[in-house]
């Protein structure tokens, strides 16, 4: 697979979206800000072709696809990052649907995203979010995140957080950095580190890279909800 931080070339795109409309938009936003879109597709059975293609470095995908509209675009996506281990994903949905999330994630490998359609219209944010998952990180959409917390139940394991570490946690699920999460809390990039760390040590995390613990901690998060 291609090596995202490799700026001697653009990142190479494949879009998939039925609706024309939409897919022209994301074509042309991918493009004016430095990436190549390889392909653009409205239906899964050619999204799963595009996917196999060995210089990809990013996919963007919609999740409800031709035929019946149903999760196409996420099992295509699901069945390409099978068989090519953190290949980057970010899916684009209309609604907030956390069972799609909880699947996209499930293989902890991160590299993926998960985001509301309405977010493309913030264009600087989008373009962001879809460079994170190029280079290995794991976005979730905020309204996805909160639908998560507003399930979470006294019962499940993250009760064990302090109010700030859940809030912590929210933060991480949405792809923040510790010093964008610093930023959004108003406290300092130790104290985030503190959080973090309380946080993957109250989940009982293994002792793994911290990207990938960060990755197991929100799957810890999706799959109590």
């Amino acid at each position: 697979m291609p090596d995202p931080s490799d700026t001697t070339r653009p990142l190479r795109a494949v879009v998939a979206e039925d609706q024309a409309l939409l897919r022209t938009g994301l074509i042309r936003i991918l493009e004016a800000t430095g990436f190549e879109v390889t392909a653009a597709v409205a239906d899964a059975a050619t999204l799963t072709t595009a996917l196999t293609a060995p210089d990809l470095d990013i996919a963007v995908v919609d999740i409800r696809m031709p035929p019946t509209f149903s999760n196409e675009g996420l099992v295509a996506a699901i069945t390409a990052r099978a068989a090519r281990p953190g290949l980057p994903v970010l899916v684009l949905s209309q609604y907030v649907e956390p069972l799609y999330a909880r699947e996209l994630l499930a293989s902890g490998e991160g590299a993926v995203g998960y985001l509301l359609k309405d977010r493309v219209s913030d264009v600087d944010a989008f373009v962001d979010a879809v460079r994170r998952v190029a280079g290995g990180g794991t976005v979730l959409d905020p309204e996805v995140v909160a639908a998560l917390v507003s399930g979470a139940t006294p019962q499940d394991r993250l009760a064990r957080l302090t109010a700030r570490e859940a809030e912590t946690l929210g933060l991480m699920a949405e792809g923040r950095s510790n010093l964008a999460i610093a930023a959004r809390m108003g406290i300092s990039d130790k104290a985030v580190d503190k959080h973090v760390g309380n946080i993957l040590h109250k989940l009982d995390l293994p002792n793994d890279s911290d990207d990938n613990r960060r990755v197991l901690a929100v799957l810890a998060w999706l799959n109590s909800s």
